[in-house]
Parts: C-alpha cells; structure tokens; sequence
C-alpha cells in the first residue's frame, strides 16, 4: 500500500445465517462483506452514506465484481480490508481484499463502483464539490 492510499480493514465472524448447505459461506455474502467494508472505510474517512445523503446525494453501487479463492466456513473470522481508488471521474471506486485471520488465506478479492445522484436518482457527471473537498483533504 503506498503512502497516498486510503484503507480500512475490519474483522467479522462467518454467522451459521451466512452459510449454505456445503457450510461454506454462500458466495452472496461476499458482497455483505463487501458493503460491511464501506461503511467501516467511511466512518474512519468521514465519507458515509450520511455525510452523502447530507449533502443531497446517494452514491448508489453499479457495478461489483468479486474473484473467488477459497472458502470460509462458519465460525471462522475474516478480515475485510477496503482501499479507495482515486480517480477523477464522478465515482467512487474500492478494491476489496478478505483474508481468513487464522492462517491469513487469500479468500476473496472484489471491487465496487458507486456514482453519485441526487435524491430523485438523476446522474451526477460531475464531480460534486463537497467530494473534491473531502479529496483534497485526504489525498495528498
């Protein structure tokens, strides 16, 4: 991770709720895991869906993709670590990477993307002044 890179990782706990009937995680939750990831990076950062909505907007995800490597089964803890993707384009990109805590196994890596609307849904092009702020001050 380089020195301009903003991350946050979280630790969660596989819940019997989140497995299927081989008792592996059932690769949906990957995306929970995901979401749960986000949320954590935008309480550190100051950037959660509040601090958006705030400012009248969403930040609506449209695209996921997630790369499958082992599998975690109930009980088992993970670490979720989410870095932001500076781009300067109106959106807001992550790279997800989950690692079993035990043994630190490669499980899972991903990436979302989030563009901004207003409240009604309509499509921000541009970058919205409040997101420029809040890069200037975090990005250096």
């Amino acid at each position: 991770m380089s020195e301009n890179e903003l991350s946050e990782s979280i630790e969660l706990q596989v819940r019997f709720s989140e497995v299927d009937s081989m008792r592996v995680v059932w690769h949906g939750n990957y995306l929970k895991y995901f979401e749960e990831g986000r949320e954590a990076f935008g309480r550190k950062y100051q950037i959660g869906y509040f601090d958006v909505e705030n400012q009248g907007l969403m930040v609506p995800v449209v695209h996921s993709s997630i790369d499958y490597k082992k599998s975690l089964r109930y009980g088992d803890h993970l670490v979720v670590e989410t870095r932001f993707v500076n781009t300067p384009a109106a959106k807001i990109i992550f790279h997800y990477t989950i690692r079993r805590k035990d043994d630190g196994a490669l499980i899972a890596t991903g990436e979302t993307i989030q563009v901004f609307t207003d409240i009604h849904g309509e499509l921000q092009l541009v970058l919205p002044e409040f997101f420029s702020r809040w890069k200037s001050k975090w990005i250096k």
